[in-house]
């Protein structure tokens, strides 16, 4: 298991566990970060990590990035 943050440009992962906070739990789960489901990595540019998640893209911080385990 590793951070969201580490994981290679356009290999696909499966979300573990998402951590933080419980509002920030939400908040990502409401983006779609869900346990089980599946992510990939587009692009790391500037500190944010673009991914795609339920065929929608979203960038989220690197600090966000981290807390989601695949």
């Amino acid at each position: 298991m590793m951070p969201l943050a580490l994981a290679k440009e356009g290999e696909e992962n499966i979300i573990k566990k998402v951590g933080g906070r419980p509002e920030v739990k939400k908040h990502l789960e409401n983006l779609g970060f869900v346990a089980g489901g599946r992510v990939t990595v587009i692009r790391v540019l500037g500190g944010n990590v673009i991914v795609n998640v339920k065929d929608t893209r979203i960038a989220v911080s690197e600090e966000m990035a981290r807390r989601i385990m695949v």
